[in-house]
């Protein structure tokens, strides 16, 4: 769903001129084809890849070319409905925003996550306790450690060090990717480029901010770490087209990338 969003609204974009892109009508089914999945994936309920979703619909309609002060309307907007969207929040969504200021309040219940996250990632020191001879983890204090926090049990066995090159590893990705990215002369590839490479970097930047308590926590896999097939069946697909972008980076459709500029 996610690279389909993707492909939809660069594909949506790719050929509307500076003029059509300053009307506001333009956005009417970009919003759509981003708040229709959103409100579905919201239902499930899975809070955290409808956060995803709507960020990186909106990289793509940003970059497509609208004008600041829509974007300041839109995020003024957004600020304005998250007391509606909390009082719609379910109980537990809810209870792990506040688990999230205060974790040590419930270290037992609803804070248990977090608090042995931190503890896995702080045990395992600069150099880390070894390939499976983290305590947390091994023993079974760390919940989830295959999937969401896997980042922790990967820090506490390999230490800050590993942790470290492992976000570099990321890092990399997210640059050569934008490299590609802007290297193709079609306009729709630049697009989808960017949009692919800002959902990558929210996958990254939530689960690790999540399982180091600097976000709440909210069910995000760590790309081509956590257990599961869905994720990495997307992710390989994304990178794929972004590739074949790249094999047929010469080839040039729709409007020129410069033109909004």
């Amino acid at each position: 769903m996610k690279v389909t969003l993707i492909m939809a609204l660069a594909h949506y974009f790719h050929d509307k001129s500076p003029l059509e892109i300053s009307r506001l009508k333009t956005y009417f089914w970009p919003l759509v084809l981003v708040a229709l999945p959103c409100v579905l994936v919201l239902r499930q309920p899975d809070l955290g890849t409808m956060l995803i979703l709507a960020a990186t619909g909106a990289v793509v309609i940003f970059m497509a070319g609208i004008q600041m002060w829509k974007v300041v309307t839109v995020l003024g907007l957004v600020g304005a409905s998250l007391p509606a969207l909390w009082f719609n929040m379910h109980a537990y969504q809810k209870k792990r925003v506040m688990t999230f200021l205060n974790p040590e309040n419930d270290p037992l219940g609803s804070g248990y996550h977090i608090m042995q996250s931190k503890i896995s990632i702080g045990s395992g020191g600069f150099w880390g306790k070894g390939f499976l001879q983290g305590t947390q983890s091994q023993l079974q204090f760390l919940p989830e450690k295959q999937t969401d926090f896997i980042f922790a049990h990967f820090s506490e066995e390999f230490g800050v060090f590993g942790g470290s090159l492992l976000i570099l590893l990321y890092g990399l990705i997210i640059a050569t990717a934008l490299k590609v990215t802007f290297e193709c002369r079609s306009y729709y590839a630049r697009l989808y480029g960017i949009g692919f490479t800002a959902l990558f970097f929210f996958y990254v930047f939530i689960n690790i901010g999540m399982v180091m308590g600097l976000l709440p926590v909210v069910g995000v896999p760590l790309p081509f770490m956590s257990y599961g097939g869905t994720s990495m069946i997307s992710l390989l697909m994304g990178f794929g087209i972004l590739f074949s972008a790249s094999v047929h980076r010469h080839l040039r459709f729709g409007r020129s990338y410069n033109q909004n500029y």
